[in-house]
C-alpha cells in the first residue's frame, strides 16, 4: 500500500510539473499547457522553516506564471463602422497602403463575420461567446434587464485578456470600451466591468460609442485625465502614440515576457473628422456618386480575387435615392460628406501604419501574431438619407434636411459638427452586398475583411480565405495560437463554455475544412440563420429609420439564400426552396432561446431613455443633486436627467467685474444646456441637437461681489418628450431677463459629453465660447433641483 502510495504521489508530481506555464519542452501541435481553473495557488514555501535563518532550509521566492514556452505576442486591431467594400484592401475606393502591405504578408478571410453593431461584436470578440451569451444583445445604452441584453459582461463569461493574464502575459487595452454600462463609466465606477476589470493591465481611451477626435473625454486606467490640448490633435494619432510607447515600454524593461495589445481606433465610426489636409486630398475623387462607386468597386474586387467571378452585384434598396436623381445641392453636399470619411478612413489607416511598422521592428516580431478586423460591423447608415451635421439627432428621431445643413458645408469635418454621411454612402461602402450596420439579417451588416499575420508560423502571404469564421472564433484561436486550455473556472466563477472555435487549421491551408457550419444572427429583430452554406435572413426595419411602430415577428417576411452559389446574396430562393427556409427559420428560434437573445426589442430611439428600460443611473431617485466646487468629467448616464421636465440650476458665485465662465453645462455641441458668464452678462443655452440655439440673457450684468444666480427651466411638454418651454434667469432672487426655448433635445444629448461644473471638458453647447471655458472666479456651490 505505501509503494503503490508512493507511486501515485510522484505520478501526481510529474502532472502537476507538466502543468506548470513555462517548462522549457516546446510542445507538440495541439497540445496546452496549463489548468483549467484560474487563477493558479499562490506558492508557498515548503522548505524546513528552523528558529533563525541559519538552520532554515535556503529561502525562494515564489515564481512568477510563465506563459507557455513560444506563446506568440498577440496585436489585436478592431476599426469601427467599416464596410466591406471602403478600402483599397478589399477594392475600395478609400485608400489603405497599410493594410495593403499587411494583406500582402498575411491571409485576408473574407468570409469572417460580426454582429452587426459594435458592443455586441466587441464582447463577442472579447469573450469567444455569441453577444446575447456575453450579455450584450445591443449597444450599453439601449440595455434592458433581460440577461441577454443588461450591457453587462457576465462572469461566467471571462475575457480572452483575463484567460491570458493569468497564463503568463501583460495585456492593454488602448482605443474605444463600449463594454462598461453606461451607469458605471464616472470617476466613482464601480470598475469591476472597466477595462482593468476585465483583464486589462493598462487601459487608454474613452468610455463611450464614439467620441469628437479633436476633443475626446479620455481615460488612463481608471483616471479621468481629460481632454488633451494641442494644435492639430487628433485621436486615432494619440491612440499609435501611446499603444507604440506602451510596447516600448514594455519592451525596455520586460521583453521576454509575451504581450496582448488590443487597440481599438474610433475611425470611421461619426462624428467624420480630418485634418483639413487630407480631406482636401480627396476632393473631386467621389463626384461619381454612390451608383457608381459600387459598380468600380465590384470590378476591382473581381479583379483582385476579393470575390468570385460568379458573384453579382445586389441592388440598390428601393428606398434610397438613385445618384443621378439628386439635385445640384444634394449632391454638392454628400459629396463632401464622403470625401471628409474617405481622409478620415485614410488617417487611421496610416496610423495603424505606424503602429503595424514598429511591431515589425521589434526582435519577436517573426512570432508576432496579428488579426487586423477591419470593421465591427458594415458601414453605417444611421446618417440617414441626407446625412448629418449631428450623429446624436438620429438618436432622437431627427433627421436633418440638406436646406438645414448646406450653409456650414465648409464646416463638416471640423470639431464645430458631429457630422455623418448619408446612408446612400454607407450601402456603396458595403459593396458587393445588401444593406448596412444594424442589418444582422444581410451581409452588408455583419461581413467584415479580416487579416491576419503570424511570420513564424504563416508559409505564404497574399492569400485569402473562403472558410464561414465569426468573431466569436477570435477568442479560442488566441488560446490556440498560445497553447492555453480553455478555463473552466475564472475567479471562482464555473465558465459557460466558448461557443467560438479556432481557425488556426485555415492560416496555412485555403482548402482546410470549415470550423464553422452553424451561426445565428439577431440585431434589433433583424434576423438570420445560416447553416451548411445556407442563410435564411429577416429585415425588420430598415438602419436609417429611427421610428419604429407596431410590429410583429412571427409575421416578418424572410429571404433564403445559397452563399456556396451566391456569395453576395443576390438571389432569393424563399419561394423555389420553401422547406429550407422553415428549417432554417425553426432553427433560428431555437437557436435564439438557447443563446438568450429572447425577447425581442424592436423599440428605436425610446430605449435611450431610462424611464423606458429601468436602466440604473447614479442619480437615482434624487431631485436636488448639490456639487461644491468644480467637478468635471461626470457621464450624462450619471447626472441628472433634464430632459422633458422642468428644472433649475442655482450657483454662488464671487465674480469680479465682467466675469466669464462655465458654471454649469450638460451636453456639448451634439445637443445640451449651458449655463454661464460672458463678460458679465448671465446666460442661459439649450442646443437642439446642432440644429437651433435658445439663448436667453440677462437684463444686467452680474456686478463684482458674491452673489446667487439662478436659471429656472419650465418645461411645456407635460408627457410629451421634446417640446417647449421657458426660461428665466435670477440674480440675487430677482428677475433678470427671460425667454423661449422652442424645442428641446427628447432623449439623449451625446454619448460622449459630460456635465461639468466650473469648466467644460468637451465640445461647446454653443459657438458664444470656446471649451474648457473655466471660470473665473470662486464658484462656492451649484444646485440642480427637478421639478417633475
Amino acid at each position: 500500500m505505501k509503494a503503490f502510495g508512493l507511486a501515485f504521489y510522484s505520478l501526481a508530481l510529474v502532472l502537476s510539473a507538466w502543468n506548470v506555464p513555462g517548462h522549457a519542452q516546446e510542445l507538440p501541435p495541439g497540445a496546452k499547457d496549463g489548468q483549467v481553473t484560474l487563477p493558479y495557488a499562490e506558492q508557498k514555501f515548503r522548505g524546513n522553516v528552523g528558529t533563525t535563518y541559519l538552520n532554515s532550509d535556503p529561502a525562494t521566492f515564489p515564481a512568477p506564471v510563465k506563459a507557455p514556452h513560444g506563446a506568440p505576442n498577440i496585436l489585436l486591431i478592431l476599426l469601427d463602422d467599416v464596410g466591406f467594400g471602403q478600402f483599397d484592401v478589399t477594392g475600395g475606393g478609400v485608400p489603405s497602403p497599410a493594410l495593403d502591405e499587411l494583406a500582402k504578408d498575411g491571409v485576408t478571410y473574407t468570409h469572417f463575420h460580426t454582429t452587426a453593431l459594435c458592443s455586441p461584436t466587441r464582447a463577442a470578440l472579447l469573450t469567444g461567446r455569441n453577444h446575447n451569451v456575453a450579455g450584450t444583445g445591443v449597444i450599453t445604452e439601449l440595455a434592458t434587464g433581460y440577461d441577454g441584453y443588461t450591457g453587462i459582461i457576465p462572469k461566467d463569461t471571462a475575457s480572452i485578456a483575463e484567460i491570458l493574464r493569468q497564463n503568463g502575459y501583460t495585456t492593454a487595452w488602448i482605443g474605444k470600451n463600449h463594454n462598461t454600462p453606461i451607469y458605471e463609466t464616472s470617476a466613482m465606477g464601480p470598475f469591476d466591468h472597466w477595462p482593468n476589470g476585465l483583464g486589462f493591465d493598462y487601459f487608454y481611451g474613452f468610455m463611450a460609442g464614439d467620441t469628437n477626435q479633436v476633443r475626446p473625454y479620455l481615460f488612463e486606467n481608471q483616471t479621468p485625465i481629460g481632454t488633451p490640448e494641442g494644435e492639430g490633435y487628433y485621436l486615432s494619432t494619440d491612440l499609435a502614440d501611446h499603444t507604440i510607447a506602451w510596447l516600448r515600454t514594455l519592451e525596455a524593461i520586460q521583453p521576454d515576457k509575451p504581450w496582448f495589445a488590443y487597440l481599438a481606433p474610433a475611425a470611421t465610426h461619426a462624428p467624420h473628422q480630418a485634418p483639413k489636409e487630407l480631406i482636401e486630398k480627396f476632393k473631386g475623387q467621389f463626384d461619381m456618386g454612390w451608383d457608381a462607386y459600387r459598380e468600380q468597386t465590384f470590378q476591382r474586387q473581381k479583379d483582385r480575387g476579393i470575390i468570385p467571378e460568379n458573384a453579382e452585384l445586389t441592388e440598390r434598396p428601393a428606398s434610397l435615392p438613385a445618384w443621378d436623381s439628386l439635385n445640384d445641392d444634394q449632391k454638392r453636399l454628400y459629396t463632401r460628406m464622403m470625401e471628409v470619411f474617405a481622409a478620415y478612413g485614410y488617417q487611421v489607416d496610416e496610423e495603424v501604419g505606424r503602429v503595424l511598422d514598429y511591431v515589425a521592428s521589434l526582435p519577436d516580431a517573426d512570432n508576432t501574431l496579428i488579426i487586423y478586423i477591419v470593421g465591427d460591423n458594415g458601414a453605417s447608415a444611421e446618417g440617414g438619407f441626407d446625412g448629418t451635421l449631428n450623429e446624436n439627432a438620429f438618436f432622437n428621431a431627427y433627421l436633418m434636411s440638406t436646406e438645414e445643413m448646406l450653409g456650414r458645408i465648409d464646416e463638416i469635418g471640423t470639431e464645430l459638427h458631429f457630422n455623418h454621411f448619408p446612408a446612400g454612402w454607407a450601402w456603396a461602402m458595403d459593396a458587393p452586398f445588401q444593406w448596412t450596420k444594424q442589418v444582422a439579417s444581410h451581409l452588408g451588416g455583419v461581413r467584415n475583411p479580416m487579416i491576419v499575420k503570424w511570420p513564424a508560423k504563416l508559409s505564404n502571404g497574399d492569400e485569402t480565405r473562403t472558410q464561414f469564421v465569426h468573431v466569436i472564433d477570435i477568442a479560442p484561436t488566441l488560446l490556440d495560437a498560445a497553447h492555453i486550455p480553455e478555463p473552466r473556472s475564472v475567479n471562482g466563477t464555473a465558465q459557460t463554455p466558448i461557443q467560438g472555435k479556432s481557425f488556426l487549421s485555415t492560416l496555412n491551408d485555403a482548402n482546410a475544412e470549415e470550423i464553422r457550419t452553424s451561426q445565428y444572427f439577431e440585431m434589433v429583430v433583424n434576423r438570420a440563420m445560416y447553416k451548411d452554406g445556407w442563410w435564411a435572413g429577416s429585415l425588420a426595419f430598415e438602419p436609417w429609420d429611427p421610428v419604429r411602430g407596431a410590429f410583429d415577428p412571427l409575421k416578418a417576411k424572410w429571404e433564403l439564400y445559397n452563399l456556396d452559389e451566391d456569395f453576395s446574396q443576390a438571389r432569393d430562393l424563399a419561394a423555389e426552396d420553401p422547406d429550407k427556409l422553415e428549417e432554417l427559420k425553426a432553427l433560428w428560434w431555437a437557436e435564439a432561446s438557447a443563446n438568450k437573445a429572447l425577447p425581442l426589442d424592436w423599440r428605436g430611439a425610446e430605449r435611450f431613455s431610462a424611464e423606458a428600460t429601468g436602466k440604473p443611473n447614479l442619480a437615482g431617485d434624487r431631485k436636488r443633486f448639490t456639487y461644491e466646487g468644480v467637478l468635471a468629467g461626470l457621464p450624462e448616464s450619471s447626472a441628472p436627467d433634464l430632459k422633458n421636465k422642468s428644472f433649475s440650476v442655482s450657483a454662488k458665485v464671487d465674480v469680479e467685474d465682467k466675469a466669464n465662465g462655465m458654471i454649469f453645462t450638460q451636453g456639448g455641441n451634439t445637443g445640451g444646456w449651458a449655463f454661464y458668464l460672458k463678460d458679465g452678462t448671465l446666460k442661459a443655452v439649450h442646443n437642439y441637437l446642432d440644429v437651433e440655439g435658445y439663448t436667453v440673457e440677462s437684463d444686467r450684468p452680474v456686478p463684482a461681489g458674491e452673489h446667487e444666480v439662478r436659471m429656472d427651466f419650465v418645461y411645456d411638454g407635460g408627457q410629451e418628450m421634446g417640446k417647449s418651454g421657458d426660461v428665466t434667469l435670477f440674480i440675487d432672487g430677482q428677475p433678470a431677463g427671460s425667454g423661449k426655448i422652442e424645442r428641446t433635445t427628447p432623449f439623449k444629448y451625446s454619448l460622449s459629453e459630460n456635465q461639468d461644473i466650473g469648466t467644460d471638458t468637451g465640445t461647446a453647447v454653443t459657438t458664444d465660447y470656446e471649451a474648457p471655458f473655466d471660470f473665473q472666479g470662486e464658484l462656492e456651490e451649484v444646485v440642480v433641483e427637478l421639478k417633475q
